[in-house]
This record gives structure tokens, C-alpha cells and sequence, in this order.
């Protein structure tokens, strides 16, 4: 079903972005990779072509999604790469550990230009792109787990998720199931750089800390495998994440008057072991212990 449509990535240099991108490959897209780093593009690019991509069918078009006011022209260079869009994966964004008395608010607005107002200027041109050409186009966006209940250390990151979600299930209702397909994708803990270069709660800084090769998370491959199924499906929202994460977040979402005294219960330093492995930030320290 990806045979031939027009996939735009962006957050497509690392991680869950950059491992959708060799899926889609794999299985037939043309791709728009975008990010930042065009040296990191370009390695991408080579991975798509190893898994049997024509050297025609990806292209790199670099650029910083916070630079709102350039989204009109590139969006434009976009739709000439192949002539269309598709699918539209706004994957660009970054995680956060802090205490949330402790955020700087400047942090705050840096999380939520690149987690929620540069995803909303770029669909929001897809969207007007996708009714003018006639195209039942498709948006996704890399949401979280964290989008869907309130995980400790990372309040300002939690919050550009929830908002997301409240963005785009309002989008998927006023346009309707006819005209456009609005796909949340949910990951939990997933092997990845994103630890490293979560937000803290002051401007500028970045966590630094390393994912460990024996933490209890999700293969890359893996979650871009089953995000992949949920686009082709054009289903609504997916999580994917391993045990425990997935049940606890059922009981979490939908058994809120259990959630009140499961939290107290389990505790942060519990929940901060599901999603982290380990007790990266806690209220007796600072964020890096």
C-alpha cells in the first residue's frame, strides 16, 4: 500500500524517524527527508538505497522546523520534489527531564515551538494542500505515551504531547474520516538518542545522559515496523511500547478513579524505572544523579 505514495519525514536524520524512513523504502514510498543535519540526511538516504530505494526516489530537503516563517517555501520545494504529497510524518521534536517547579519558562516555549507550533504550521499548509489537489491525504505526528497520562519529570514535555492530541482529534473530527486520515503514534520507551538530547529545565542545556544497551526498551526497528502498520492502516492513534508500559497505560487512560491510587502506590521512582530503566531524575537530586 506505501507503493509509489509520496512520504514526507521530518525528525528523519535519527532515531524512530530515521528507521521509518528505511521502512518506507523498503516497501516501495518516495521520500522527503528532512532535518537539521544534511550529513546525517544523506546517511539516511544511503540506508533507503541499500534496501533497494532508486537513487530517484529520496530526497534530502534540509531545513529547521522552529523557522516557522520559512514553512511556506519549503513546503513548496517539498510538493516539487515529485510533484505531491501523500502523507505528511511530522516526527521532529525532544523529550525533557526536570522537576516541574524548576522549568525555566523560556523552556517551556522552546519545547512547545518545536514539539506542537512547528507540526501545527506544516499540517495545517498540508491540509489546505491536500483539499486544493483533491488528494485524500494523510497526516501523522510521533505523539507518545506521555501524551496520554502524566509522566513525572517532564511536565513541559507532556504537556506539548497532550496538546497534540487535542489539536489533532479535533482536526480529525471537523474534517471528517472522508477527507483526511489522522494517525497519533504513541511510542514508549524506544532505543534511540533522545535521552541524550532531552530538554532539562534551563534554556540551552541538554540532559546528556546515554541510553544503556541492556535497558528495557522497544527496538528502533521495531516501533518504525508497527508505525508503519498503523499508517497503512490509517488508524487513529497506536502505542507501542514493551511490558509493562502498554497495560499500564490501559489502566492509566481508562480507569482514571484506579489511576488515583495506583500512582500513589507504584510511586515516581517506579514509573520513572518503566519509562527510563532507571531513576534518571528524582526530587533528592538533581536531574543527573
Amino acid at each position: 500500500n506505501l507503493q509509489g505514495k509520496v512520504i514526507w519525514v521530518t525528525g528523519a536524520s535519527s532515531g524512530i524517524g530515521e528507521f521509518m524512513a528505511v521502512e518506507f523504502a523498503k516497501n516501495g514510498a518516495k521520500l522527503i527527508l528532512s532535518a537539521r543535519s544534511e550529513t546525517n540526511l544523506e546517511r539516511v538516504k544511503g540506508r533507503c538505497l541499500d534496501v533497494g530505494a532508486p537513487l530517484d526516489g529520496i530526497i534530502v530537503l534540509p531545513f529547521d522546523v522552529t523557522n516557522i516563517a520559512k514553512h511556506e517555501a519549503v513546503f513548496q520545494k517539498a510538493i516539487k520534489c515529485f510533484g505531491r504529497l501523500d502523507i505528511l510524518v511530522n516526527n521532529a521534536g525532544r523529550s525533557q527531564r526536570a522537576i516541574w517547579e524548576n522549568i525555566d519558562y523560556a523552556v517551556d516555549k522552546e519545547i512547545f515551538k518545536l514539539n506542537v507550533f512547528s507540526i501545527l504550521s506544516l499540517s495545517r499548509l498540508a491540509v489546505k494542500y491536500f483539499e486544493n489537489a483533491g488528494i485524500f491525504g494523510h497526516l501523522v505526528v510521533t505523539s507518545s505515551l506521555a501524551g496520554l497520562f502524566g509522566a513525572p519529570f517532564s511536565s513541559s514535555y507532556n504537556g506539548s504531547k497532550h496538546a497534540i492530541h487535542g489539536y489533532f482529534n479535533t482536526l480529525r473530527i471537523e474534517k471528517g474520516r472522508e477527507k483526511i486520515a489522522v494517525t497519533l503514534l504513541c511510542p514508549g520507551p524506544v532505543f534511540s538518542n533522545f535521552l541524550s538530547q532531552c530538554f532539562t529545565e534551563k534554556p540551552g542545556e541538554v540532559f546528556g545522559e546515554e541510553i544503556s544497551k541492556t535497558d528495557k526498551r522497544m527496538e528502533t526497528s521495531r516501533c518504525a515496523y508497527l508505525s508503519a502498520v498503523a499508517i497503512v492502516n490509517r488508524l487513529d492513534e497506536a502505542w507501542m511500547a514493551v511490558f509493562p508500559a502498554i497495560p499500564l497505560t490501559y489502566i492509566l487512560v481508562y480507569y482514571p478513579n484506579i489511576t488515583k491510587f495506583m500512582t500513589r502506590f507504584i510511586g515516581q521512582r517506579r514509573i520513572m524505572k518503566i519509562r527510563d530503566s532507571r531513576q534518571t531524575v528524582s526530587r533528592d537530586n538533581k536531574p543527573r544523579p
